[in-house]
């Protein structure tokens, strides 16, 4: 069988398909195309079907490619942790914002290091902290550090009990918290199937871990600093609701590219 023949037959979208050999094989699409009439060898075609069968029951292209892009970056990702989405990059984007001079960060919930690995790399002067109660998380950001060459503090734990004791350490705390509601059709569809549910859904209404970061939070941040989170596209009403409940100032509701409430923010009383 010819690669082209494995790609006619696969059963996959094309770009899907093209995506897996590539991979497998280890060659370009320049050079994809070029042999596209060579045989394909056996032991790439055996691991090709293993793959194109998993992709058919629908398991993310993430996953089984190991990677996905975020902010220009290539990420590695296993079914340990969420896979990046574009919407985070807004996360990203207003703790850069917001982030001092020599600033610190802690990236609270890091699962594969996105938020804090992007903030390291586009800002060499920030001291960025990153934490997951999962040590199969924590190993999948440790290698997306040593890959990419951030210096990042790790340390394991829920939430706060990862650094028991910070009186007013650092200038950012952000996170992207499980925030999907119990019950939520949407966690039986599409990728969200294969994700890790402790890292989509706290089980219960989608607020309870953002009730925690915004009682907590301002114990461990400096005068005038910020707590983001990210959270669900209706969920911006109840989550500035809950900032506003435990005095954080300047509450607001950032929107992402489709419009729709994404990261809620509120400061610490300077």
């Amino acid at each position: 069988m010819t690669f082209q023949q494995w790609l006619d037959t696969c059963r996959l979208h094309r770009l899907e398909a093209r995506l897996l050999v590539e991979a497998v094989c280890r060659i370009t699409h320049v050079r994809l195309i070029s042999c596209s009439g060579d045989e394909l060898p056996q032991p790439q075609r055996a691991v090709l079907d293993i793959l194109a069968a998993r992709r058919r029951r629908g398991e993310p292209m993430a996953y089984l490619l190991g990677s996905r892009e975020f902010y220009g970056r290539s990420f590695r990702v296993s079914p340990a942790v969420l896979i990046p989405r574009p919407e985070t990059e807004l996360l990203v984007e207003a703790t850069l914002a917001r982030l001092p001079p020599g600033g610190r960060l802690w990236d609270l919930g890091c699962g594969s290091g996105i938020i804090g690995l992007t903030v390291a790399l586009e800002r060499p002067d920030a001291a960025v902290r990153a934490s997951d109660i999962s040590p199969d998380a924590l190993a999948v950001a440790q290698a997306n550090a040593a890959a990419l060459g951030a210096s990042i503090e790790w340390a394991q734990g829920s939430w706060f009990a990862a650094l028991p004791s910070a009186e007013g350490l650092f200038d950012i705390i952000a996170s992207n918290p499980p925030y999907i509601e119990a019950g939520d059709g949407h966690l039986q569809q599409g990728d969200l199937r294969f994700e890790p549910a402790a890292a989509l859904t706290d089980f219960a209404d989608g607020l309870s871990h953002i009730r925690t970061l915004a009682a907590q939070a301002q114990g461990y941040l400096k005068t005038g600093g910020w707590l983001l989170l990210e959270h669900g596209w209706n969920q911006g009403e109840a989550v500035r609701g809950i900032l506003a409940e435990h005095g954080w100032q300047q509450v607001e509701t950032l929107r992402d590219l489709a419009g729709l409430d994404r990261v809620s923010i509120g400061r610490k009383a300077v």
